[in-house]
């Protein structure tokens, strides 16, 4: 068994979900893996290129079926490290947004073994965008707030409540589970009217788009049977989609309708 003088992990962003939304620098690190340890939203598809050498071993997590708990996972960047040499530890969207990306470099590194981040395209961004959604634009929002629906004691991050009573783009990833409550802060907010598309499986094959208001989003969530993964844009910027343009132009024809003498 040949001695590993420098064992190493890279931290690599698949991006959000498309295998074509990685970048170079993550392709160029899979080439060179000797284990990849992947999580559950990689497109099976970029496991081809790393060597056909390399171990490949899922430790992805899905709400209510974990493979592996995350110290586990943290142990298993350190052993197979020192065991095999090069680690790429491939990780959905980009492994500082909500991706216990720190959390895993500090200890990794704790054990003497080096690690290399490589960004990845952040779904936050990346799915509304897809889906024709800007985060920004000008005159209509001028900023954006990236939230965790479900925060680590399972509850709504305070976060949601705050970022409510601004005019600004809300991103809520993991929060699916806590569509009720995100809907009912909003209500208290006094914003029925306030537009919101749930993005399901973004930029896949499988995505699926759900678009509404606050008022009439929980029926239609339930209608489509909206499940995680998924990614909820709430604000004025869900009105500029083109490919939504049809679900609010019969809002307004059935507002119109509705307060017609």
């Amino acid at each position: 068994m040949r001695e590993i003088i420098h064992p190493k992990v890279t931290l690599v962003g698949a991006g959000p979900g498309d295998p074509e939304l990685i970048t170079l620098k993550a392709i160029l690190a899979l080439n060179t893996a000797d284990v990849v340890l992947y999580d559950a939203l990689i497109d099976p598809v970029l496991l081809k290129h790393a060597p056909e050498t390399a171990l490949k071993v899922f430790v992805g997590k899905r709400v209510g079926k974990h493979s592996l708990p995350q110290e586990d996972t943290n142990q298993l960047c350190v052993s197979m490290a020192k065991k095999h040499g090069h680690v790429v530890r491939l990780k959905g969207g980009d492994p500082f947004v909500f991706g216990r990306g720190s959390e895993e470099i500090d200890y990794i590194e704790s054990f003497g073994v080096s690690t290399h981040v490589v960004p990845g395209i952040t779904s936050s961004i990346a799915v509304p965008a897809m889906a024709g959604i800007p985060v920004t634009k000008r005159g209509v929002s001028e900023s954006f707030w990236v939230i965790t629906g479900t925060t680590s004691a399972r509850k709504l991050s305070n976060d949601v409540r705050l970022s409510a009573q601004s005019s600004a783009t809300v991103v809520i990833l993991m929060g699916t589970q806590k569509l009720p409550e995100i809907v009912e802060v909003y209500k208290n907010a006094g914003k029925d009217n306030l537009p919101i598309a749930i993005i399901q499986n973004g930029t896949t094959r499988d995505e699926k788009i759900t678009a509404g208001v606050i008022g009439d989003i929980l029926p239609k969530a339930q209608e489509n049977q909206v499940q995680s993964p998924a990614i909820i844009i709430v604000g004025e910027v869900v009105r500029e989609s083109l490919k939504l343009a049809e679900v609010y132009r019969e809002a307004i024809l059935v507002d119109a309708q509705a307060n017609r003498p």
